[in-house]
């Protein structure tokens, strides 16, 4: 009887077993494989905790959330073989604190310093780091090493400037007129000091004449690589054919002053925009380049092959190559990311592990959230992780089908090679195109034909031609090299072009709430990295996300920090998007119509202006535009929303019937964005409420 009792109750757990693992899948996070995986989203859960919080956290959290994570893990190791569910929960727990401690303490060890508005030219003395271009105007970002005015200047400043024969480790001394970085344009919108802060750079602004050669002591080391750097994309863009020198410069050296902007935008506007900035896949072509020719060569040895493997000495060349392809090409935050993710696959294969695969995944995150957490914000980040762990996670299923499913001889490889990179090209474009529309607002429509048109010729001929060139450069060889990679570059080009004139090449998107990218990431979470149902629910959460963002939408009306008014106000042509000034904030509303998933131009119907000011109806709603206060009291009986574009005194604002936005108002918030309803306004927002208080908003101007 107890013997039958006992193969009862084992049976009952195997079935129980069984159920959670059809229940749960590979959620099964007693078994360490797993915990590898799910670790580094904890860690990244953990810090957006920090970085989403309104306001700055008592700094005594870093310690307290440290000693807590380390708790957690000893007390959930001591469970895990007998409740392996609370070794899960109490494993991730201690992961989530580390990550915000992590955060938190990253955060605050930034030694940035913000200029204050000089509102005159203040005299700057430092090296030209890095010279950019920005809509065909060049600025220069320098190392200070003394700024007028200041005791402790901040490590960087960035300002235009004609330069004229200097370059990239010169010392210089210029006038300039300097602000800090800038708040949002738009509530929600991009945070200029939010990178700034982490960059180090305390200012922006132009130079009101040339800058003059300086003598400047310090950074002997960095401004030797910058200048090399420098004279090398010089180089380039001097051997290189001229219509592609420039792309040519930025892939090898980083270096992307010498883009052409409408080269930029073409390649953009069809998906092929990721080729400028050297991410993961330049890295990968690279690295990879070195590795199977080095690997090559070695097996072409017989005794060498016999007696060694030739993958140990390849993988140590590769992480050799992709450690000066970092430091030449100005190891910026994106190639610092790839850098990372190609060493730990390299490191994979010297220690006779599995290279690609979702533990490796899993792991290079892990070593980017704890160097530098900001990243889980980054898109750059976002993306390459999501194509990664796609691509893993679909060609783990491409590896599952039958060898007679498989194509054989010359014919077969063509179309293997084809048919896989259609296929990567259509996971990797599917897992970035939410990420890529959350960030950017806007999708590449015919991305996946543009892919599939140019990427082979880049991935065969571009790069390898280009790490040929650098190869051989020092011995003045290069220039054949250069000649392959430029016509490599010139048929991307075509094809980027080409694709860009389709009709409808680039689709607008709205913009979603930060909510619903976090829920859209957890159940892409849970689709590429769990199994059984628990991959369903990832992606009926990914449904939910998608839902909620079709049925979100933009605010009605935008007021710039200048008091300009953009709406959709009611004229005879029916409801347009309309300013009350279309010479002033012009950036600011077209990056608000950019997040409002509109790619027009505002008009000016439905506004009527004067001398004194405008009006508009909007969704039962008069607003009105004061430039003086004059007329505030009769604009205030008759308007429901009334803009005045100079101060009001508190029994102003106190006998206003109208909601009443006045300069004041504008300058300590930002601009404003409103949500109208049935004739009244539902709910407003501004950019320092969107902000919160922060460290990197407390020592900004706020103008």
């Amino acid at each position: 009887m107890r013997l039958n009792e006992a193969s009862l109750l084992k049976s009952a757990r195997v079935r129980l077993a069984g159920t959670r693992e059809q229940w749960l899948g590979s959620m099964d996070l007693n078994r360490p494989v797993r915990m590898a995986i799910w670790a580094p989203v904890a860690l990244g859960a953990g810090a957006l905790a920090y970085f989403a919080l309104p306001a700055e956290p008592p700094a005594i959290l870093i310690s307290a959330l440290a000693i807590i994570a380390v708790l957690g893990a000893i007390i959930g190791w001591k469970y895990a073989a007998a409740k392996p569910v609370l070794w899960s929960v109490l494993m991730l727990a201690a992961f989530a604190a580390f990550g915000f401690s992590r955060a938190q303490h990253h955060t605050l060890g930034q030694e940035t310093v913000f200029v204050t508005d000089s509102y005159r030219a203040l005299q700057v003395e430092g090296w030209i780091e890095a010279v950019q271009n920005s809509n065909g105007r060049e600025r220069i970002i320098v190392r200070v090493s003394s700024l007028e005015g200041m005791a402790r200047p901040p490590a960087r400043v960035r300002f235009y400037a004609r330069r004229g024969e200097l370059g990239p480790g010169d010392g210089i001394t210029a006038r300039v007129v300097l602000t800090p970085p800038r708040r949002p344009a738009v509530p929600g919108g991009y945070d200029p000091a939010f990178a700034a802060w982490f960059s180090g750079l305390g200012g922006t602004g132009y130079a009101i004449a040339p800058p003059e050669v300086a003598h400047v002591d310090g950074g002997s080391v960095l401004r030797q690589l910058a200048r090399w750097r420098w004279r090398m994309a010089e180089h380039i863009r001097e051997g290189a054919d001229p219509e592609t020198a420039g792309i040519a410069a930025a892939l090898l050296t980083g270096d992307r002053s010498g883009i052409p902007p409408d080269q930029a935008e073409a390649l953009r506007a069809t998906g092929l925009g990721h080729i400028l900035a050297i991410s993961g896949l330049h890295m990968s072509l690279f690295a990879g380049g070195l590795f199977f020719v080095v690997r090559a060569f070695g097996a072409s040895i017989p005794a060498f092959a016999r007696r060694y493997d030739p993958r140990v000495p390849a993988a140590i060349i590769a992480l050799i190559g992709a450690t000066l392809y970092l430091a030449l090409s100005g190891a910026s935050v994106s190639t610092q990311r790839a850098f990372v993710m190609v060493s730990v696959v390299l490191l994979g294969i010297l220690l006779k592990r599995r290279a690609i695969s979702m533990q490796s995944i899993a792991l290079a995150a892990a070593i980017i959230l704890v160097l530098q957490p900001q990243s889980v914000l980054s898109p750059g980040f976002q993306m390459s992780f999501a194509a990664a762990s796609a691509l893993v996670a679909a060609f783990d299923l491409w590896r599952r089908r039958d060898s007679h499913e498989r194509q054989k001889g010359a014919i077969g490889g063509f179309l293997g090679f084809w048919g896989t990179l259609s296929f990567s090209s259509l996971v990797a474009g599917s897992a970035t195109a939410a990420f890529a529309a959350f960030h950017f607002n806007r999708i590449a429509v015919y991305g996946l034909a543009a892919n599939l048109a140019a990427m082979p010729v880049f991935s065969l001929v571009v790069m390898p031609a280009g790490a040929l060139a650098l190869a051989l450069a020092p011995f003045g060889l290069d220039g054949p090299a250069l000649s392959v990679m430029s016509w490599g570059l010139i048929w991307v080009v075509r094809i980027a072009e080409w694709v860009a004139s389709w009709p409808g090449s680039l689709a607008p998107m709205a913009s979603a709430p930060g909510t619903v990218l976090v829920i859209y990431a957890l159940g892409f979470v849970l689709l590429v990295a769990a199994s059984g149902l628990a991959r369903r629910i990832g992606l009926l959460f990914m449904l939910v996300a998608y839902t909620g963002w079709g049925l979100s939408r933009p605010p009605d009306v935008f007021i710039s920090e200048e008091g300009v008014i953009l709406a959709r106000f009611d004229s005879e042509n029916g409801s347009e998007w309309a300013s009350t000034d279309r010479r002033r904030a012009r950036f600011a509303t077209s990056v608000f119509l950019e997040q409002a998933g509109e790619s027009v131009r505002p008009g000016r119907d439905g506004v009527v202006c004067d001398p004194r000011g405008c009006a508009g109806r909007t969704h039962d709603v008069l607003i009105v535009v004061s430039e003086s206060d004059e007329t505030l009291a009769e604009d205030c009986a008759v308007a429901d929303l009334v803009v005045l574009k100079t101060y009001a005194s508190p029994i102003q604002r106190a006998n206003c019937g109208a909601r009443l936005i006045e300069l004041g108002e504008l300058e300590a918030g930002g601009a404003r964005a409103l949500y109208l309803q049935s004739g009244q306004i539902q709910r407003e927002t501004d950019v320092e409420t969107r902000r919160g208080r922060r460290i990197w908003t407390s020592s900004d101007s706020g103008g």
